[in-house]
């Protein structure tokens, strides 16, 4: 239970529901902003704190201790939030699926200092975190075969680590993995990847990687492109008992 936020609330003569009201949002989302690990998203936060008279970092202090890149804790607060996340990933396996070492080496190799790259690696596992939690999103992934073949790092067995990994995680309540083969004809999933969340208003968000700049997108004709790739590339992917036969066969051949 997030005490400070609690009684901020009382303190202030503010319920639940008035509180989200004020915001716009529905009175369930400020509830769960009084347990642990679910903090307000980026453009409600200053916006709670004011209306509360404290400050963020008061209310949540984990918001000051966080790692991950400024322009990326949007969508973290977001991802915290989601009932679902659809995601389909065409190079790599989903940071929210990685190991320590395979995150590492993803992050490794390029212009960032190992202290970032530390920073970096921490914040991708702290985020898994949402796949443990009771009531926590519902993650729905779908990868090309060519994640699991092509090799990340300098080790095959950096490599059947993670598979196994991505095995154990597939068996979780929290988690529904698809695998579209390598035998399947071209896709709309070779135009990269992205990720849809289902929001606890019914509401939809899109993340959409890129080599440039990450975009959150929240428009209804770019959610409405989105969904149709995602409907696409779904009947494309195997179903889950084939995904997970697949997905261990790739697992027996790193070792």
């Amino acid at each position: 239970m997030n005490h400070a936020f609690v009684a901020a609330l009382a303190d202030a003569g503010h319920t639940a529901e008035s509180l989200a009201d004020q915001l716009g949002v529905h009175p369930k989302t400020v509830a769960r902003w009084a347990n642990p690990g679910h903090i307000p998203q980026t453009r409600h936060r200053a916006t709670v704190a004011e209306l509360l008279g404290q400050d963020t970092e008061a209310l949540w202090p984990d918001v000051i201790r966080r790692r991950e890149p400024v322009w990326f804790r949007p969508w973290v607060d977001i991802e915290r939030e989601a009932t679902t996340l659809r995601t389909f990933e065409l190079a790599w396996v989903p940071g929210l699926l990685q190991t320590e070492p395979y995150a590492q080496a993803t992050l490794s190799g390029g212009m960032l200092t190992a202290d970032a790259t530390e920073d970096l690696v921490a914040a991708r596992l702290d985020r898994q975190a949402i796949l443990h939690r009771e009531r926590g999103p519902l993650l729905v992934a779908v990868l090309d075969e060519g994640v699991l073949r092509r090799r990340v790092g300098d080790s095959r067995e950096l490599m059947a680590a993670q598979l196994a990994h991505l095995l154990a995680c597939a068996e979780l309540p929290s988690v529904q993995l698809h695998v579209v083969p390598a035998d399947a004809p071209s896709y709309p999933g070779l135009d990269g990847p992205f990720v849809i969340a289902d929001m606890p208003a019914g509401t939809r968000v899109a993340h959409v990687d890129g080599p440039a700049q990450a975009q959150i997108l929240d428009q209804p004709s770019d959610l409405a492109n989105l969904e149709r790739r995602w409907e696409r590339i779904r009947g494309e992917a195997l179903p889950r008992g084939r995904s997970l036969d697949l997905l261990k066969e790739a697992t027996a051949s790193w070792k």
